[in-house]
């Protein structure tokens, strides 16, 4: 009788399982490591299928409103500010050219966004004295899914954000998450790649995924608890649960 409890104790401690501190602890000290990302080496390139909001700015008002289509459900004013819904867009078409008004196709594609910015103003100024370019990249979003708290797909309001934002945005990952092979797929030049980033030490501050482009996914693995707990189902639970207190009563009548 003792055997049988002994065993069904066994059989409900498979359901708990124990982590160490370093698997858990993310950015643990490394004395060799050397911190040197910087977001200018790793900062996001364009990509065909992005679209970007583009407005042109002078001291001659006038001057600009050949680079400025204005919707018509832009106002009276036509004021462009960064934060107006109204301002121009443009995708980057499967060539990585834009249709910019007076210049024709602009290729923009595998330029940063400052990059980019600085080739326009070049362009704009042979028409237009000290033009200003303000450019908005709107469909920059991450997603981020599998052992965290609310996973799920996020638009981001710049083109500045790390992997630690994205998991933050994400709710961070849950006790059954792995901290240590955190997958970020990334898709350049029409192909996906495949990056892995251990969380638990400092130098996942120096990957190249560190600063997160458009459309990155991240996924974060379950450990072996979360795995060896979805074989069961509640109903397997229960009946261990009934049945050890059954083999208790029982081993207390019969004394």
């Amino acid at each position: 009788m003792k055997r049988i409890i002994y065993t069904i104790f066994i059989l409900n401690m498979l359901f708990i399982s124990c982590a160490s501190r370093k698997d858990l602890v993310y950015f643990q000290p490394a004395d060799s490591i050397i911190l040197k990302t910087t977001y200018e080496m790793n900062a996001p390139k364009l990509q065909p299928g992005d679209i970007l909001a583009i407005s042109v700015t002078a001291d001659d008002v006038r001057a600009t409103q050949p680079f400025n289509p204005i919707s018509s459900y832009a106002g009276v004013s036509g004021t462009l500010q960064s934060t107006n819904p109204f301002i121009p867009t443009y995708s980057i078409d499967v060539n990585g050219y834009i249709d910019f008004p007076k210049l024709g196709k602009v290729k923009v594609a595998g330029k940063t966004r400052t990059e980019a910015i600085d080739y326009l103003k070049s362009e704009v100024s042979q028409y237009i004295l000290n033009p200003g370019i303000s450019m908005e990249l709107r469909n920059f979003r991450i997603t981020v899914l599998g052992e965290v708290k609310t996973p799920g797909t996020f638009n981001i309001n710049n083109d500045r954000i790390t992997l630690l934002e994205a998991i933050g945005l994400a709710g961070d990952l849950t006790i059954n998450g792995i901290r240590n092979n955190i997958l970020v797929i990334r898709e350049q030049n029409g192909k996906k790649n495949e990056y892995r980033v251990d969380l638990t030490s400092r130098n996942t501050l120096n990957s190249p995924v560190y600063y997160l482009a458009q459309n990155d996914v991240i996924y974060v693995e379950p450990n072996g608890a979360r795995v060896q707990s979805s074989k069961y189902t509640q109903n397997t639970s229960v009946f261990v649960s009934v049945a050890s207190l059954v083999i208790t009563m029982i081993s207390v009548l019969t004394r």
